[in-house]
């Protein structure tokens, strides 16, 4: 009996320690996720942009973009834990891709390339996906996670999910005052982060902006006048963002055989006749950092959508009036596409965070 009484006690602690070996290991300390994603002040606009996000009407702030910033990155908010925002709209390709269309969870592929978000904060009209569906940049974060095609989770699904991770109840705190996680809280902070992801500073910008005529060749000034004068690009792609957010039918889908479009683009969301096939002017800022090109990603290289333009389009019945035939020359389409090449510029935050909440 002595024996025995040594060797039950034994036991009990034996079974503690195997109990304990079990447990997962406790997560690391907030400031290992905190030095991956420090804290910032809000950034200051590169060369080529003239606002500050300190003008807007509801100006980010920091908390909230750096929350914003791991959920832009964070996988666990797609329905198998594989996909990101980051996914397709790549920092390293100005925040949008280099496929034809996107691919979402299991492979599945959609019908349209990602738009590249870069100076979001400054549109000039509130109409964001190439359709124009989302009114609001906030909308515009929450689209892909839904979509069974993309990220293929539920609103609902992604919140009960970002509630089961303790580390980001802080975060939520600093930037909305308490821990408590919405979807609009989501939405909102993912929206903040998009908005200091700007571009500029671009060998253009620091030639028509700063004076300084060495930043750029006689090719590409030759381009500027084309895209400004003969060429006619400034009538939709104007402004600091090469954008007039407006929605234009190039031809682009159109079938002859059928006389119908493989997608009808904003017609889906207006109902409006006259949107047939047409589609948001996408910025050009880095422009020669995401190809193929349109909606569908059906037009290869820059030189190719120059000429799509020079031979005015594709014609169908919905073709924008202002898409004529420009007859331009061989080296008045190379100046064009050395223009916008000089468009390339310096892109905020261009990877993701090392560690993230747990």
């Amino acid at each position: 009996m002595k024996r025995l009484s040594w060797f039950i006690p034994l036991l009990f602690i034996a079974g503690l320690f195997a109990a304990c070996a079990q447990k997962e290991p406790p997560p690391p300390p907030r400031s290992v996720w905190e030095v991956a994603n420090p804290l910032q002040p809000l950034p200051a606009p590169p060369l080529g942009i003239d606002s500050t996000l300190t003008e807007l009407k509801e100006a980010p702030t920091p908390a909230r973009v750096r929350l914003g910033r791991w959920l832009f990155y964070d996988t666990r908010l797609s329905a198998d834990k594989t996909l990101s925002c980051a996914t397709c709209h790549k920092p390293e390709m100005a925040f949008s891709e280099n496929e034809p269309v996107s691919t979402g969870i299991k492979g599945q592929k959609g019908t349209r390339k990602s738009l590249p978000i870069v100076n979001a904060a400054w549109r000039l009209y509130p109409h964001f996906f190439w359709d124009g569906r989302a009114d609001s940049l906030e909308a515009q974060a929450l689209g892909p996670i839904a979509n069974p095609i993309e990220m293929g989770n539920t609103h609902q699904a992604m919140i009960q999910t970002l509630k089961g991770i303790e580390g980001y109840r802080p975060y939520f705190k600093e930037g909305f005052g308490s821990e408590e996680i919405t979807t609009d809280r989501v939405a909102k902070a993912i929206a903040d982060y998009e908005r200091t992801l700007m571009s500029g500073n671009s060998p253009w910008d620091r030639w028509k902006k700063n004076g300084d005529e060495s930043a750029v060749s006689a090719e590409v000034k030759q381009g500027d006048a084309l895209f400004f004068g003969k060429a006619g690009c400034a009538q939709c792609h104007l402004g600091d963002n090469f954008s007039d957010d407006a929605f234009h039918n190039l031809g682009v889908g159109w079938n002859a055989k059928t006389k119908k479009f493989a997608d009808e683009g904003r017609f889906v969301v207006s109902k409006a006749e006259a949107d047939r096939g047409a589609y948001k002017t996408p910025t050009l800022r880095d422009v020669a950092r995401h190809a193929p090109y349109m909606h569908d990603g059906s037009i290869e290289t820059l030189s190719d959508v120059v000429e799509h333009y020079d031979k005015g389009g594709i014609r169908n019945p919905y073709l924008d009036p202002k898409v004529k035939p420009l007859k331009l020359t061989e080296a008045e389409v190379s100046a064009l596409v050395k223009f916008m090449e000089a468009l390339t510029g310096e892109v905020r935050q261009e990877t993701a965070p090392a560690a993230f909440p747990k």
